[in-house]
């Protein structure tokens, strides 16, 4: 891995520190709905003012997805998406011109399936910025750290706000952002968080030198507006993948295919402040 992708989601980080601004990061399920369409919403995303891109690899029991992220993984699951493709994808999207650092939002068992040797490689041959692994918990993941930090992968935890006492060792071992949970139970747009979610999230900056970026539920403009006030990123997930589904009667049809696109764009602009 070169140094200019090992550094990249860091120097996104400081350059959006010194501006004053606030770290846009989009999900999307690789994917949803083929793979050649992932590639030009992509493309929008980066247009629409997105920072850093997780790409969402598809998994037939996704703990801490909500029903439209679900939704998603059965579409892509049908057209034989797999962990390799979602690497795949994401070096064509740079071989295509993009600059955005991603991260690989994986469950651990399509990890544990292809190898970590084989994993680690293939993070490294396919320009991957970091690592999202939300089935390992800290306590088990010694390995996944040491491997990834040989590779210059950043491994991001996800904190939640009944981890209290253990927000210090969650975050110890953490490179490139933390990631804060916003709410209890699985993804999906919410018109209320937490009800400590300030006091929380201000516990993990206090523990940690590192980004603190904030998702689960975020769905509004509104919504990004108000935790940009307090976080360095904002993590935008189910709202997009329920606007790309939307529109797939769009996508499909090469005469309203731009169109679909458009909209995704956008959407997900609104979510970019200046």
């Amino acid at each position: 891995m070169t140094t200019e992708t090992t550094n990249r989601m860091d120097l996104v980080f400081r350059k959006l520190k010194a501006e004053e601004q606030t770290a846009l990061i989009p999900f999307l399920t690789v994917g949803d709905p083929d793979l050649e369409t992932t590639l030009a919403i992509i493309a929008e995303l980066e247009l629409a003012g997105a920072d850093i891109l997780e790409l969402g690899v598809p998994y037939s029991d996704p703990l801490a997805d909500g029903p439209v992220i679900q939704r998603a993984s059965a579409r892509a699951l049908r057209g034989e998406v797999h962990l390799r493709t979602c690497m795949e994808t994401a070096l064509k999207a740079r071989q295509a011109g993009s600059e955005l650092p991603f991260i690989l939002f994986s469950y651990y068992n399509p990890i544990l399936q292809m190898g970590l040797d084989t994993f680690f490689a293939e993070l490294n041959a396919h320009e991957i910025s970091g690592l999202i692994i939300p089935d390992l918990p800290v306590e088990e993941s010694e390995e996944m750290r040491r491997r990834s930090s040989e590779v210059g992968v950043n491994l991001i935890p996800l904190v939640a706000p009944t981890s209290s006492e253990r927000i210090a060792k969650i975050v110890s071992g953490a490179s490139g952002f933390i990631y804060c949970v916003s709410s209890l139970g699985v993804t999906g747009e919410r018109s209320t968080f937490h009800a400590d979610v300030e006091a929380f999230i201000d516990s993990v900056r206090q523990a940690t030198d590192l980004p603190v970026a904030v998702g689960f539920g975020i769905s509004t403009g509104e919504q990004v507006a108000r935790f940009a006030q307090i976080c360095d990123g904002v993590v935008v997930g189910s709202a997009i993948v329920r606007k790309i589904e939307d529109v797939i009667p769009l996508l499909d049809n090469p005469v309203t295919r731009n169109e679909g696109l458009l909209q995704i764009r956008e959407f997900v602009a609104q979510f970019k402040r200046p």
